[in-house]
């Protein structure tokens, strides 16, 4: 009788570091520096747009402009997993760039949602974490394809670095119908602001 309790009482112990770690906020996995990137959102999409209508474009900048200033709108999961076409919009920096549609998918993944990017020469994959007030964080890292996936490394970036180039942080939201986007508030490399946008 003693041993069933005492493996009652691991399995219940499981079970309970299973459910805290699926429902463990994005703020508990996310680097301090990601943390306050987050936070200036507002800061880097008005930064950003400010410096495609003054700085030098490649591609549709009346696509960037619409996609990075539309409203942001809430959508629940069952709305984001399957199949999307996506694509990336750089604003600022030396070039504002908007990149061709390429393939992104999400899907259930340990209990929590899983996004990826899974066409094109850059990809990102990492997971979503229900956002404070309302939409989806995205934690995850960048990588070339042909080279092993890369993975979010939370609290220990770069052996100690405040950051890594291939660390991302993003807010998913709804546009509306079948249409969302990414917000990726100053990334590390290249641009103030990035976006992606999500269609099917």
């Amino acid at each position: 009788m003693r041993g069933l309790t005492r493996s009652a009482a691991l399995v219940a112990g499981a079970l309970f570091i299973s459910v805290a770690a699926a429902e463990a906020g994005w703020q508990d996995a996310a680097t301090p520096f990601d943390v306050k990137r987050l936070s200036q959102l507002d800061e880097s999409r008005s930064k950003g747009l400010s410096e495609l209508s003054s700085g030098q474009v490649s591609g549709d900048a009346a696509a960037m402009r619409e996609i990075a200033s539309a409203p942001a709108q809430n959508i629940s999961a069952s709305e984001l997993t399957g199949s999307w076409r996506c694509r990336t919009m750089k604003l600022g920096g030396v070039v504002s760039v908007s990149y061709a549609w390429f393939n992104c998918r999400i899907s259930g993944h340990g209990g929590r949602l899983y996004f990826e990017k899974t066409s094109g020469s850059q990809r990102i994959s990492g997971y979503l974490y229900p956002g404070d007030g309302g939409g989806f964080v995205l934690l995850g890292a960048w990588t070339v394809k042909g080279e092993p996936k890369r993975v979010y490394s939370g609290s220990n970036p770069g052996y100690g670095a405040e950051s890594t180039p291939d660390d991302a942080i993003g807010l998913l939201s709804g546009l509306g119908g079948s249409h969302a986007k990414i917000e990726f508030p100053y990334p590390v490399q290249e641009s103030t602001f990035d976006v992606m946008e999500l269609k099917r």
